[in-house]
Parts: C-alpha cells; sequence; structure tokens
C-alpha cells in the first residue's frame, strides 16, 4: 500500500514507549490492520486507529516487566483488565483479543492470553436527541449548496458520510422525487430535492465538462472520476456538536418517537438491521416512558398545588 506520511507520523508517535520486542510486534500487527493479509482484509484508517489506542495503555504498562508479547500471561490480562468497567473494559479487551489472536496465528506467542475471559454484552446508554440549538448551528455552517445538501442527506435522509460520498447522478430520480441510497429507494421531502436541484445547477456551472458521475465533486474530484474523501464530505460539520453523524442518529431517532418505537419500522424505512434497529427502539421507548413519567409527576404537582 502506498505510505501514508499521516499515517506513518500517527504510528510513530504512538508506538514510542513501548519496549523494543512489544514495539515491533505491534507495529506489524497495526500494518496489518490496515493493509489486510492473506486471511485478514483490510480496515479503514479510523479503525486501525481506534484499536490500537485501545491496546496501547495495556502495552505500555506490560513493557515495563516485558519485551515481547509472548510474556504476557493470562492473569497480567485479567489484572489489567479488573480496573476497567462497562464499554471502556469491553473495548479493550475486542482489541487486545485481537492483537493475541493474530500474534497467536503467526507463531510469536504460544497461547493466546485473552482466550476465554468474557467481554461481556455491551450496555448501550439511552440515545438523546439533539437540542435545536445544535442544529441550528449545523445548520449555519453549512454556507455552500455542496454542504447545505450534504446536511440534508444526514439529518433528513440519515444517509452515512460514506454514503453520501458513493451517491452518483443516477441514483436522483427528480421526476419520481425518489433518491437511491445503498440499493433502497427513498422519497424525496420538498427540502432535500429544492437543495438537490440548487446543487445541479451550481454543479452545473461550475463544473459544466466535468466526467464524474458522481452526485458531489469537488475541485480535486471534478477532473477524474473518484468519489469525494469521508474528510471533505463532513469537513463544514467538524467541530460541531450537531456533526453529520450525530445529524443521521437523531433522524432515526426523532422517526422511532414519531411513530413509535418499532424496530421492524425501524429497519424497513432506513434499512436498519436487526440489533441496530432495536437499540432505537429501546432508547425511543426509554424516552417516552420518562416524558410520560414527568408529565404524569407535573399533573400531580399541579393538583397538590394550594
Amino acid at each position: 500500500m502506498t505510505a501514508n506520511p499521516c499515517f506513518e507520523r500517527w504510528l510513530a508517535e504512538r508506538l514510542e514507549g513501548l519496549a523494543p520486542g512489544i514495539r515491533s510486534e505491534a507495529e506489524r500487527w497495526t500494518r496489518i490492520l490496515r493493509d489486510g493479509g492473506p486471511r485478514s482484509l483490510p480496515r479503514r484508517v479510523g479503525t486501525v486507529w481506534l484499536y490500537f489506542n485501545r491496546v496501547r495503555p495495556a502495552l505500555l504498562e506490560w513493557s515495563n516487566p516485558y519485551d515481547h508479547l509472548r510474556e504476557v500471561t493470562r492473569v497480567d490480562v485479567l489484572t489489567y483488565t479488573k480496573a476497567l468497567h462497562g464499554h471502556k473494559r469491553r473495548d479493550q479487551l475486542v482489541a487486545l483479543r485481537s492483537l493475541f489472536t493474530w500474534a497467536r496465528r503467526n507463531g510469536l506467542i504460544f497461547r493466546n492470553p485473552t482466550s476465554r475471559i468474557k467481554v461481556g454484552q455491551y450496555e448501550y446508554a439511552v440515545l438523546q436527541p439533539l437540542v435545536p440549538a445544535q442544529v441550528r448551528r449545523s445548520v449555519a455552517a453549512a454556507t455552500t449548496p455542496a454542504t447545505r445538501l450534504i446536511l440534508a442527506l444526514a439529518a433528513v435522509q440519515a444517509a452515512r458520510v460514506a454514503r453520501i460520498a458513493n451517491l452518483m447522478l443516477d441514483d436522483l430520480d427528480i421526476g419520481n422525487r425518489r433518491l437511491t441510497i445503498a440499493g433502497r429507494a427513498r422519497p424525496l421531502d420538498a427540502l432535500t430535492l429544492k437543495l438537490v436541484l440548487d446543487w445541479l445547477e451550481y454543479r452545473r456551472r461550475r463544473w459544466s465538462n466535468t466526467a464524474n458521475l458522481h452526485l458531489l465533486i469537488n475541485n480535486q474530484t471534478a477532473t477524474k472520476t473518484s468519489r469525494a474523501g469521508n474528510h471533505w464530505i463532513s469537513a463544514a460539520m467538524r467541530g460541531q456538536d450537531a456533526t453529520l453523524e450525530r445529524l443521521r442518529v437523531d433522524r432515526q431517532l426523532e422517526e422511532a418517537l414519531t411513530h413509535g418505537p418499532d424496530p421492524l419500522h425501524l429497519a424497513e424505512v432506513f434499512g436498519l438491521d436487526e440489533k441496530t434497529a432495536m437499540r432505537y427502539a429501546d432508547s425511543a421507548r426509554a424516552l417516552l416512558e420518562q416524558a410520560a413519567e414527568q408529565h404524569l409527576r407535573r399533573n400531580l404537582l399541579d393538583r397538590d398545588a394550594p
């Protein structure tokens, strides 16, 4: 894979402080995560960062008494994770299991010290809706035809950043007011339709001779046929409380609150898998119950007031 200076700088910084043998083994694992191997597919750079950042605290701790991963025992893992709780324990155990499974498969260790250590069920917090002020600030930050359309695709159509970037002109059916996202046709609401038309007009005037068939293009991709990068798609909302991802989540939560916490309905509307749809439904149910309790409490207080 072509060297990425940003990735190389990050990796060199994160490897600092590790014992030489552990450093070498962790570096090989990290590069396999990014590039893939004979028995593994390459991961996204963001996923690689997450995995390494999660194992690094343990590797730093073990770098004091040890020089190689093969010296780490099951007791070491249990002792380290004993102080962790909830999602932090789960996330670090999952990443450590990935590291030691790779090391065992490649003959770097004799026994996997994470084997048979239960990760535990992930306890999701109740999803919370965005407040209007957060949304207004993101709307104010969308100042170009492209960013306004991108915001609508996330906030109204609940489209992920990568799916927004992958949209093609053929995915639009203006006449029938339909938009196909990840193979699923969805109705185009009036607002999104207007923003689509505004963008198409701007696109036609700005890059009239482009051969790029992606819906969203920029100065770099207008002369190519590749899609715009995720970084460009999400740039305008970066630093906002209501990022594109939070706007997408908020849209799906709003659907669950408005139409009832029905996971089948959510799966049908947004193409969610069963587990994700149930998470949104559970959060909506908890929020609705909380609102009902607060309403009842206010009524009781009003009734008892002199």
